[in-house]
């Protein structure tokens, strides 16, 4: 069977198991899937780390863009982006 890609397994609407990411240094770290959030030009993933991640408190999410060529997750620092994709989390949960 062949591997799937992270993007396949993020947007796999069955699938939600944690996944791991690893840092530029080889660091794992394991999060849980909340959403994934199509937006205009990119898809965005939103995850919970399952353990302790310095400066995150306990209660928040991370916001990544699913980068398909690649087929990795790009961190989300700016606040202009980021914030537009939890409001649309947000009016998403509400519709509900």
């Amino acid at each position: 069977m062949d591997e799937k890609s992270l993007f396949d397994i993020l947007t796999d609407d069955e699938n939600y198991d944690n996944i791991i990411l690893l840092d530029k240094n080889g660091n794992k770290t394991e999060f849980e899937q909340v959403a994934i959030i199509p937006m205009e030009n990119y898809c965005y993933a939103i995850l919970h780390p399952v353990s302790k991640i310095d400066g995150v408190m306990e209660d928040e999410v991370i916001v990544f863009r699913l980068d398909e060529e690649s087929g990795t997750l790009i961190l989300v620092t700016d606040e202009n982006e980021a914030v537009p994709v939890f409001e649309e989390y947000e009016r998403m949960v509400e519709e509900e």
